[in-house]
Formats: C-alpha cells, sequence, structure tokens
C-alpha cells in the first residue's frame, strides 16, 4: 500500500475516533468490511480455519482473529496489542456548574495528560449514551454513540495582566478549580430554554429527571439530545468526554508530519488493525497459516489497565482459551500455543525533541522517520528480552525496514505499556514496540508520516513472517 494512500486512510481513522468507543465502532466497520464475522462473548463460539472473526467488549475494546487453514488446536497466536484510549477529560456523573454568571461542565482528568494544553481549544464532547426507548407499548433500552460537531465549550487561560508571573514562574493550573469547561453565560442559557425542558413524561417518571434537571445543564441535554434525534428525557445516562474540533491533519513545510490528538495510541491500533486486515484480505493469506493472526485493542491503558475491558483483565486469556476449544476438547493444549504464541505490544515511543537533547539517553535518541522503536528496559517496565527483540528486528531486516532502540536515563522515570500486564498474566512472549512522537499526552501530538507506513510494513510482515521464523528458533530445548 502506497504512503499517501495509507495516510489519507489513517487520517480518516483519527477523525472519526474522537473517543474510544468510536475508535472500535470505525475498527469494526472497517473489519466487517474486509469479511470479519462479529461473534459474541455470551455466545458459545463455532469457529473454522481459514475464517476470520471479531467481538467487542464495552464497546471500548475490540479483538479481531484470521485463523490460519492449516490451524490445529496448540499452535501459536501471533498478536499485537495495542489501546485505544487517550488521556482526557470526562464529563462528571454530576457536571452541573454555575458560576460567576456561566454555565460551566464539570469535568474529571483522566490518564496523565498535559492539561494546560487543553485551555484555549474549540471544544465539544462526544462518547455514548443509554437511551430509553418505547415501542408498542413495550420498553427497551440502548446504547448509542454521539459526537456534537460544532465546539460548545472551551477553558480560557486568565489574563497575563491579572497573572503576571505566568511566564517566569509557569502557568500551573488547580486541575480542579481551573480545569473547567466555560458552556454558556447564564442569561443566554435561559433565553434559549425551551418549553420542553421539564415536561412530564410516562407519568411524571423521567428517565433523565435528574440528570437533565439536576445533574446536567439543561442545555447540554438539549444538543445531546438534538444529535441523537431523541428527546432529553429520553436519555437515562452517558459517558462522555470533552474532544477538540480541530480535525487530525497532514502537516509541516515539507508535509511529512501528523498533527492530531491521540495519535498516543490510536496510530498503533490503526496500524496494527490495517495490518491485520491487509494481511488476511484473501484466501491465499491464510493458506500455508498454521497459526492464529490477532489485533486486541484494549481500553484503559491510560489508568493501568485494571477493569473489565482493559489488558489486565481476562480478556486475552479468555479469547485465546475459548478459541483453543473450539479445535480441541483437551485444556492442556492452550498451554502449549502459550509458549508458541508472542506477543508485540505496540505503544507510541518518545521521539527525540530538539529542543530537550539531554531528556535521552546518548545512545538511545530515536528519532522520526527512523521506524519502530523497540524499547528495553531491564526492570520490567517494558517486556522486550533479546529473544523477543531479535524476532522483531529479524523480520525488519528481511523487508528492509528502519528500526530503533530506546532505554530511558537511569536517572528518570519510566513509563509502561501493556505489555509487562500480558506477559505476566498471560506467560506470552512479548516485545515492546512504538513509533516515535513528540507532545505526548498533549491535547494535540504529532508523529511522522513515514513512521506510519514503517510500522504498518512492520506488522504485517509480522503476520506473515512470524510462524516461519519461530520455526527456527530454538530457546527452552
Amino acid at each position: 500500500m502506497d504512503k499517501s494512500s495509507l495516510v489519507s486512510d489513517f487520517l480518516s481513522f483519527l477523525n472519526a475516533s474522537p473517543t474510544a468507543f468510536h475508535a472500535v465502532d470505525e475498527s469494526k466497520r472497517q473489519l466487517v468490511k474486509a469479511g470479519y464475522e462479529q461473534i459474541s462473548e455470551r455466545d458459545d463460539w463455532k469457529l473454522e480455519a481459514g475464517k476470520k472473526y471479531f467481538f467487542t467488549r464495552n464497546y471500548s475494546t475490540i479483538v479481531a482473529f484470521a485463523i490460519g487453514q492449516k490451524y490445529v488446536a496448540g499452535n501459536g497466536f501471533h498478536i499485537i496489542g495495542a489501546h485505544t484510549d487517550s488521556p482526557c477529560l470526562k464529563l462528571k456523573p454530576v457536571s452541573k456548574i454555575t458560576k460567576g454568571g456561566c454555565l460551566e461542565v464539570g469535568v474529571q482528568t483522566y490518564g496523565g495528560g498535559l492539561w494546560y494544553t487543553w485551555f484555549d481549544r474549540d471544544l465539544t464532547v462526544a462518547g455514548r449514551v443509554i437511551l430509553k426507548e418505547e415501542k408498542a407499548g413495550s420498553v427497551s433500552y440502548s446504547h448509542r454513540l454521539v459526537r456534537i460537531e460544532d465546539p460548545i465549550m472551551r477553558i480560557p487561560t486568565l489574563a497575563i495582566h491579572l497573572d503576571r508571573n505566568v511566564n517566569s514562574e509557569g502557568f500551573k493550573p488547580n486541575t480542579q478549580t481551573h480545569l473547567v469547561p466555560l458552556l454558556a453565560t447564564a442569561i443566554k442559557a435561559e433565553l434559549n430554554k425551551t418549553p420542553a425542558e421539564g415536561g412530564e413524561h410516562d407519568g411524571g417518571k423521567k428517565c433523565a429527571e435528574t440528570s437533565s434537571k439536576s445533574k446536567h445543564h439543561p442545555l447540554l441535554m438539549e444538543i445531546i439530545a438534538n444529535a441523537l434525534g431523541c428527546k432529553p428525557e429520553e436519555i437515562c445516562d452517558f459517558e462522555l468526554q470533552a474532544c477538540d474540533t480541530q480535525p487530525s491533519i497532514l502537516a509541516g513545510a515539507a508535509k511529512e508530519f501528523i498533527f492530531s490528538g491521540r495519535l498516543d495510541n490510536l496510530c498503533m491500533s490503526f496500524c496494527s488493525l490495517k495490518a491485520l486486515i491487509d494481511a488476511t484480505s484473501s484466501e491465499s493469506d491464510l493458506e500455508e497459516e498454521s497459526g492464529i493472526r490477532m489485533v486486541a485493542l484494549f481500553d484503559h491503558e491510560e489508568v493501568g489497565s485494571n477493569s473489565a475491558q482493559g489488558a489486565g483483565s481476562p480478556v486475552m486469556i479468555d479469547a485465546m482459551s475459548h478459541i483453543t476449544s473450539c479445535f480441541s476438547s483437551d485444556t492442556k493444549v492452550l498451554k502449549k500455543a502459550i509458549q508458541k504464541s508472542l506477543l508485540v505490544s505496540a505503544d507510541m515511543a518518545h521521539a527525540l525533541h530538539p529542543n530537550f537533547m539531554d531528556k535521552h539517553e546518548e545512545n538511545h535518541q530515536p528519532k522520526m522517520h527512523g521506524g519502530l522503536v523497540i524499547k528495553h528496559n531491564a526492570n520490567q517496565r517494558y517486556a522486550t528480552n533479546a529473544v523477543t527483540s531479535f524476532v522483531f528486528r529479524e523480520i525488519a531486516e528481511k523487508h528492509n525496514l528502519p528500526v530503533q532502540d530506546f532505554v530511558v536515563r537511569n536517572d528518570m522515570g519510566c513509563g509502561s505499556t501493556i505489555g509487562p500486564i500480558l506477559a505476566s498474566s498471560v506467560g506470552i512472549r512479548t516485545v515492546d514496540v512504538g513509533a516515535p512522537q513528540l507532545s505526548m499526552h498533549s491535547i494535540r501530538e504529532m508523529c511522522a508520516a513515514d513512521d506510519v507506513k514503517h510500522s504498518y510494513d512492520h506488522f504485517k510482515a509480522f503476520f506473515q513472517e512470524f510462524t516461519h521464523l519461530d520455526a527456527k528458533l530454538t530457546v527452552d530445548v
């Protein structure tokens, strides 16, 4: 696939994915288009060799896999794992704040964001809503995604005249009192109030009686309801977050960069998903495959992965167990399969910043355009070892792909990924990698367009090459 088409597809993916729910929805759309069949964890699975499947959990985690035509129970899984979530501001259960003649929206910080970058941005809201629906006298509840296209909120900074030392002492916002989006002035909200607000419904029992009247501003509820084509009182609950309205773009003087929010980690999510789809696009792609090619995109990595749909949950081992049991009733074959498997934990890496050269260890300075970064950490903040690093590097060498190494300075703390979590809980061999980027955890990040192509090519080659390469590798014998 040529770079321009790939980058165009990536930008479309980013712009369609303001939240983890939307990222899963867009992933699902692409998988269905590519011939993947949706299955449910609530059902008994009946899988066939040579076929392609996917399932979602909480609609914020998605797992897709293709079974080789020569697969037998006990053969390995070739997995790329990434995550769908990014640091953001999520609306509080009671978001209604009125002070100083203004309507504000209470938010809570999610993950370790660079929160000062959220000031003076044109913001909106997106997420999922639980709706009450009545048809033919029957009541049901549905989950719907919503995204308000218009900028409806902003977090204004304080004028320098009222904070004279901000440039010398630094901008240090209090995340409780200063990081509160402004929705409207109270007088305008009162003038725009509609007769429907506070109206009777269902004998006075309203699903949104507490949310629309006391938990959230009626103006906000009206905007959300209009976007969904429903009444405010039909909204039972929601999970919404603030989002930047500026679209993701190809930018830079040489059109070499991608400027966008959520590159960490939608870049790796897109590249792994696209690689899986293109590595399984025809029947011939799976003719000689004896293993299972899989992509797992998890929620809640930014807050530790400890949730029902995070990498710390049983979702990975459950999927491997369910798949294996469809081909054998022998419970021992799963253990064999795990030992033959490899996980590529794909999460964005820190590119060398030209204005902060001293923040990188001298011999480990990943650069944009330089290809995927293999992450190493002796204290197991990353799960890479010599064996898994060799496998990933050997694939790069065979396909003439650039690859880089990263080790954090000894005098600095090191972040982590889903790699060590899955390596320790599942017992699977793991290599931690990621494309280099700048401005990580900012509302607006940047990476190189070349590295999107490098990542896609590397991941696709991994799916195509691992079975053959692993057969030549001897370790625990």
